[in-house]
């Protein structure tokens, strides 16, 4: 009973032991930005031409979760499954071993490890490759340039597979309805750009290929920007049968007028990041100065003030000044009158109730007295 046993469990214990032996699993990492596209890479090198029975495409967002089905191709059909419905494609050949998968319109939700395992036909070997794939935020779409300025447009295919683009369109377009215009083309047999006889005048000996090809990175840089390459750029990589594309809007800035530069003007670019130190200093000295600031304001408000009260005496001296004698003859002629008419009046009173006294002719015989008038003249004589 034994021997049968045996028998029978050793083809079973040698197929699942080759099986483990021609395992074969690598893993590699792609980097891409939200919204753009990423291209998974799984080529199956062998030196024997055997046809792929079944390709399965398996993603896991983290060590411990459950791995989700993203695509398999069985029988010659490809069929995406799930979340990931309308946004990744079987672009390898299947022909030639070639399961590569390209994932359009990345999502930060797709960050995380991609599985692909390929089964050749009767053939118990599975190839295996891994590719983590980590997720930026979306990169601007827009760009700004001044005119006169040089600026370059990226277009960069992420890809960790072995297939290189082999043919670059660059168009432009003024508008949303505006007719797009070829400014470059750039074909892998010809290794060298080729311009648009139809605008050589606009964009001629101002576009250069400066990305790496051998990486799928067909961005290009346009020297001397003018005010009428304002407008919608749109790349084009194709990889035989597969096109990538991405648009870039660009806004083109005048240049303002030079003004003379002075002290003042740069005064914000050389005080740089010291900008708030020196206001809060600027702050500080102020507070520490206001008490002298209010202590010269207030000397200053009662020298106006001293000075007001000084002109006002002046005016008023120089209003009693104006006609000083009128003022002090008056009062005194006023008084002179007052006691002449007192005193007039008690000589009067006097002179009224006093009689004169003539000498008798026993005391003077020989001197008649002399009439006295009334204010003390002598009368003249009169003959009586």
């Amino acid at each position: 009973m034994c021997c049968p046993l045996k028998l029978l469990l050793m083809p079973v214990l040698l197929d699942y032991s080759l099986g483990l032996n021609d395992l074969i699993v690598s893993s590699l990492e792609l980097t891409v930005h939200v919204g753009d596209s990423a291209l998974m890479g799984c080529v199956f090198q062998s030196t024997e031409e055997k046809r792929v029975t079944k390709v399965d495409w398996m993603f896991s967002s983290g060590e411990h979760a459950k791995d989700d089905y993203v695509l398999y191709y069985y029988a010659n059909l490809s069929v995406p499954v799930g979340r990931f419905q309308n946004r990744v494609r079987l672009v390898g050949d299947i022909s030639r071993s070639d399961g590569s998968l390209l994932l359009q319109n990345v999502e930060e939700a797709d960050q995380g490890t991609y599985t692909c395992e390929i089964r050749l036909e009767m053939e118990s070997l599975v190839f295996k490759k891994a590719v983590v794939l980590h997720v930026l935020p979306e990169e601007s779409k827009e760009l700004m340039a001044h005119v006169g300025d040089s600026t370059q447009l990226g277009c960069v295919l992420q890809s960790t597979g072995e297939k290189r683009m082999t043919k670059v369109d660059w168009t432009f377009s003024s508008g949303e309805h505006a007719e797009e215009e070829v400014m470059l083309r750039y074909h892998s047999k010809l290794r060298v750009p080729v311009g648009n006889p139809q605008n050589r005048g606009r964009f001629q000996n101002r576009v250069t290929l400066v990305g790496d090809t051998s990486r799928n990175d067909a961005s290009i840089m346009l020297q001397g920007v003018r005010e009428s390459d304002r407008g919608s750029y749109t790349c084009s990589i194709h990889l035989g049968n597969l096109t990538f594309k991405k648009t870039t809007v660009l806004h083109v800035i005048l240049k303002e007028p030079r003004t003379l530069v002075t002290p003042a003007a740069l005064k914000p670019e050389i005080l740089g990041g010291n900008q708030l130190v020196i206001i809060v200093g600027i702050v500080c000295g102020t507070i520490l100065l206001l008490p002298v600031l209010i202590l010269i304001v207030k000397n200053t408000h009662r020298n106006t003030s001293s000075g007001t009260s000084t002109t006002l005496v002046k005016s008023l001296e120089n209003i009693q000044k104006a006609d000083p004698e009128k003022h002090v003859y008056s009062s005194i002629t006023t008084r002179e009158l007052i006691e002449e008419e007192e005193s007039s009046g008690r000589a009067e009173a006097t002179y009224m109730t006093m009689h004169p006294v003539w000498p008798s002719l026993r005391s003077a015989p020989n001197n008649p007295p002399e009439e006295k008038s009334a204010g003390g003249i002598p009368k003249p004589e009169q003959a009586f």
